[in-house]
């Protein structure tokens, strides 16, 4: 306030005593106002004029004047300022808020008596609502401010556009004071950056054994390349998935794709290997013979439910029986005596069912078409045969039983019930998966917000999410921004940080394209719910676990979940007998969508 008063000071010498009633500067040297006497000496009044009648100061005034003469973006609220504006609005709305979004000001400050709001200044408005879903809080107020960035003019210190004068950044974002670090946090941080060298160095050197590694993969490929290509069959076979370093081992099962398409993410496929979709990892710790620099994704279990290159020596068509020794075959074993046993009891009350089916053809794949009710769009799930053994066998599943499920789902409890299909909605796994958030996370999030943008009521959407290994469901409200986290090993969604910025990021985005207002204390103020849910007692149960939750959550008809889970299906562990419904409901609908035959 000082610095503004003494700014009209020095502007009321000026007028005063510098010009003309036309207000153009006086050629003749002005007389020392006398009456100021006690404020201004003769040596700084001498000093005043002719820094007022330089030709510098004399240009930068005239800018200013013009500028401030016929602003871009006019304000027009008269003498309320940004503070009484604000409060009126708060006041008007009601709003538990204590201050708005400078940009939400800013624009209110621009709207004329009749309501009315010019294009530039909306267009500025939707600009600033796109950038707050990228930029934290904490870059806004270091940097510069999404309104400046929107206007693209720099941010003075000591202000804050869009909030009127007084305000600070520091009384704004109540920052502490900034102050020098002392001798221990310097220490402490130069520990911290010697551990991260070393980090690298570590990342480095395993890299580099990554690369000798797939080297050697790719000069042993193309030795075999001429002998191997002509064992695929065309188009896509089932197949299981090797690596010959440390150990020969399978490592996952998959589906080879043998077809014209060369390129694998845009790039043309290494010589001596074919695209692989991956389906189930079998050894978790396993790494891809070629890493994707792109996503940095090294490990196997990152890359289901997408493709890669694998070399051709290396891939087995699943009637296919390796040709290496017995003995290095250790590596395929991957349960303790538990899981083992675990299987053995599920394995008898499939034994009998299992022996019954017949594919037409070993290996063959079965096509089930998906409607656009279903993800938001049409298209084609792709049923091996390893797909029924993982069943039968009770293994982990892949992507493609678990969109079955859901088909089975759609077809017998929600297709012809309107109250059903309008309120439950699924996510497709295969769009938005671990591997797809890395390497393509705008496609993600643009299909999660067209999802969302979809429904005109409240709809909770049904996520199974693949976390490398492991499956778990989100049920998401986007309109109440609602996340129901539902992970049958007991774990927190803080443990999958890429999963949770692509749903928290689209959420906002969704709440901006529906031009939803929400009070600023409550912009970033995401709702996750962790469901009490049954625990599995294996590592394999997962996909099970999901497909469950999934169907129970339908059959009870509720938007909202208990913490607690639902009281008709609350226990600790689901019973082999609960599981075994889920298998028997998957075997009939095989059945009576003729992908197998018994």
């Amino acid at each position: 306030m000082a610095g503004k008063r003494h700014r009209g000071w020095r502007t009321f010498l000026t007028n005063k005593y510098l010009k003309d009633k036309e207000i153009f500067f006086v050629e003749y040297d002005p007389e020392y106002p006398v009456k100021y006497a006690i404020f201004i000496t003769e040596e700084e009044w001498v000093a005043f004029v002719a820094q007022r009648r330089d030709e510098n100061f004399k240009k930068v005034s005239a800018t200013n004047r013009e500028r401030a003469s016929n602003p871009t973006y006019a304000y027009k609220k008269g003498r309320l300022g940004y503070a009484r504006l604000e409060e009126k609005i708060l006041d008007e709305t009601k709003s538990d808020a204590t201050s708005l979004p400078p940009h939400v000001l800013w624009k209110e400050a621009r709207v004329g008596k009749d309501g009315t709001v010019r294009d530039d200044v909306q267009h500025i408005y939707d600009e600033c609502e796109t950038l707050s879903q990228s930029i934290s809080t904490a870059e806004d107020q270091e940097n510069r401010s999404v309104l400046s960035r929107a206007l693209n003019v720099p941010e003075y210190p000591g202000r804050v556009r869009g909030k009127g004068h007084g305000c600070t950044p520091t009384s704004l974002y109540k920052n502490p004071r900034r102050r020098n670090p002392s001798n221990q946090e310097v220490m402490e941080t130069l520990q911290a950056l010697q551990a991260q060298v070393l980090q690298l160095q570590k990342d480095n050197e395993r890299y580099r054994c990554m690369e000798k590694c797939s080297s050697q993969l790719k000069e042993t490929s193309e030795k075999a390349s001429i002998n191997c290509q002509n064992k695929f069959p065309e188009g896509i076979s089932s197949c299981q998935l090797y690596l010959s370093s440390p150990t020969y081992r399978l490592v996952g099962k998959g589906k080879v794709h043998n077809t014209s398409e060369d390129l694998l993410h845009h790039r043309p496929l290494p010589d001596g290997h074919l695209k692989v979709s991956v389906d189930v990892v079998l050894d978790k710790d396993a790494l891809l013979p070629i890493p994707d620099i792109v996503s940095e994704t090294t490990l196997l279990r990152d890359a289901i439910g997408s493709f890669v290159a694998w070399p051709l020596d290396l891939i087995f068509i699943d009637d296919e029986t390796p040709t290496k020794p017995a003995s290095k075959d250790k590596g395929i074993l991957r349960h303790n005596e538990s899981v083992a046993s675990q299987k053995e009891v599920f394995a008898q009350g499939s034994q009998q069912l299992s022996q019954k089916i017949d594919m037409a053809t070993a290996g063959a794949i079965r096509l089930l078409d998906m409607e656009e009710d279903i993800f938001g769009y049409s298209c084609t799930e792709t049923i091996g045969k390893e797909d029924l053994e993982h069943i039968f066998r009770h293994q982990e599943l892949g992507v493609g039983v678990i969109h079955t499920y859901i088909r089975f789902l759609y077809d017998n409890f929600m297709h012809g019930n309107d109250q059903l299909s309008n309120r439950f909605r699924f996510v497709s796994s295969s769009l938005v998966n671990k591997a797809l958030i890395c390497r393509e996370p705008d496609s993600c999030r643009e299909y999660l917000v067209k999802r969302f943008m979809a429904s005109s009521t409240n709809n909770l959407y049904l996520w199974p999410y693949n976390s490398g290994c492991h499956w778990l469901l989100l049920a998401i409200d986007p309109l109440k921004e609602v996340v129901y986290f539902l992970n049958s090993i007991d774990d927190e969604w803080t443990n999958y940080p890429d999963m949770k910025q692509l749903v928290d990021t689209s959420i906002k985005v969704f709440r901006s394209q529906r031009q939803a207002r929400v009070p600023r204390t409550k912009s970033s103020n995401i709702t996750w719910i962790k469901v009490q849910c049954p625990l599995q007692r294996n590592g394999i149960d997962c996909g099970y676990f999901v497909m469950r939750f999934m169907r129970e959550i339908i059959n009870m008809n509720q938007i909202e979940i208990p913490i607690t889970y639902f009281d008709e299906y609350k226990c600790a562990h689901y019973t082999r007998l609960q599981l075994e419904q889920i298998k028997e409901e998957l075997c009939q609908y095989f059945i009576e969508k003729r992908l197998i035959s018994i």
